[in-house]
């Protein structure tokens, strides 16, 4: 597609993705989703400077079009998607760039269903910001804005209901990454009895994802060590990821995450036949614990959007990334990182053991990564050169995964297995696609 991409239509803020992109978008949800009667969007958005302004000019856009926006303000983007599929809105916004830097942003858009607006909807979207036409609407059909913090309130409150125990004495470092998780995430773990400290809660517009938050969880380890926390959690700017950090302070990532939440539904016999569903970017050593403890591991390309739809198809009830999207289908539609959190909290009260304990029989196999910066690597990834490189990389050794970013203008590289032979394989990839980029 040409804006939208694995996670929302996202660029630099004002260059690539401008306020008048957000005017239209949400001109096109306002007359699209009005079928007959007035459309009901719910908008919510991160802490980013620039997200105050696409908020605004999103909610003109749909109330130019007679729809009428319901703001939850600063909010996570699962609250929008709770939102959305249990109060009964034709769709959804978030205006967020997730994990980028704080002048990146981004519009995840969903459907009354509560997951991400299906690709044929985005398509059309897409023909209108390209130059299509609407009618305006006029007199009394003209759409509103109001206030909406009782929707967030009532995603707190659901929240609240999921543990099965109480907190009390568990010691919880949370790092917000000064963005949506700031006021929503120690608010929640207070009020079920836990001791918790926090970093990355003051969030002044500009340093959203600045050295923390679930990219950057070195801070996050040391408050753990220091004070001797039990465990930590660190999440994105919107905070739909998650990533654990155990008593030691070490990092636990979305794989370790899925093995510890899977080895624990299956023995309470929750997880079902649909096993766990990962991407291609997850650790083979996640896929081979798995196997062994008699759990089905498939394998989709790289997106929470990818891992629900698999999840659906397979009636699936756990899926997630390394980088902290875990879907719980039991209790959402999309990566949910405070739910995350919960979730393996209890469980660590629940089995009384350290989180470190619960991820033995996880043995991560070796890899490799690396980000090289490409505008339009996908079309790179097309060339003859780049694909024999790829070809002579693989083989019984190494896994090769080499994509263009669907969030940033990068191109992938991840080279698993043998140390050594991973590091020569990457570097052979990493040359050919850097050739490929100079030549553009």
């Amino acid at each position: 597609m040409k804006y939208f991409g694995t996670d929302g239509f996202r660029g630099r803020a004002n260059e690539s993705l401008t306020a008048i992109h957000a005017f239209r978008v949400g001109r096109f949800l306002g007359r699209h989703f009005a079928r007959g009667a007035r459309a009901r969007i719910a908008v919510g958005k991160d802490t980013r400077l620039s997200s105050y302004a696409f908020e605004y000019a999103l909610a003109a856009g749909a109330a130019a079009s007679g729809a009428d926006v319901y703001l939850l303000h600063v909010t996570t983007t699962p609250s929008v998607s709770y939102v959305v599929r249990t109060e009964g809105f034709d769709c959804g916004v978030m205006i967020s760039a997730s994990h980028n830097v704080f002048s990146d942003n981004g519009i995840k858009l969903f459907g009354g269903d509560g997951e991400k607006m299906p690709e044929d909807t985005l398509a059309l979207v897409e023909d209108y910001l390209d130059g299509g036409t609407l009618p305006l609407a006029t007199g009394a059909e003209i759409g509103r804005t109001v206030d909406y913090v009782a929707g967030r309130n009532r995603y707190l409150a659901y929240l609240l209901s999921l543990p099965r125990t109480s907190f009390r004495g568990l010691r919880v470092g949370l790092d917000c990454a000064n963005g949506s998780a700031w006021a929503l995430a120690k608010t929640v773990f207070d009020a079920l009895g836990a001791q918790v400290r926090c970093i990355g809660v003051s969030p002044d517009g500009t340093n959203i994802n600045a050295e923390c938050g679930s990219t950057r969880p070195e801070r996050l380890c040391e408050l753990v060590r220091l004070h001797s926390l039990d465990l930590g959690f660190a999440f994105d700017g919107d905070a739909d990821r998650c990533i654990c950090v155990d008593e030691r302070g070490e990092v636990v990532d979305g794989d370790g995450i899925l093995w510890v939440c899977a080895k624990d539904m299956h023995e309470r016999g929750e997880l079902g036949g649909g096993g766990v569903v990962t991407t291609v970017v997850s650790n083979g050593g996640l896929a081979r614990a798995l196997e062994r403890s008699g759990i089905l591991c498939t394998r989709t390309q790289v997106g929470d959007k990818y891992v629900a739809e698999e999840m659906a198809r397979r009636g699936a009830l756990l899926g997630g990334e390394p980088s902290g999207h875990i879907v719980f289908r039991k209790y959402a539609t999309t990566g949910d990182g405070i739910l995350t959190a919960l979730r393996v909290a209890e469980i660590v009260l629940e089995r009384k053991c350290p989180l470190s304990f619960l991820t033995r029989g996880y043995v991560p196999l070796p890899q490799k990564k690396r980000d090289v910066p490409v505008p339009g690597g996908a079309a790179i990834l097309e060339r003859e050169d780049v694909r024999a490189a790829i070809a002579r990389a693989q083989g019984e050794d190494v896994r090769m995964v080499v994509r263009a970013s669907g969030t940033e203008p990068v191109v992938r590289i991840l080279a698993e297995g043998d140390e050594a032979a991973a590091e020569g394989a990457l570097r052979l990839v990493e040359r050919a696609v850097r050739a490929a980029a100079e030549e553009l």
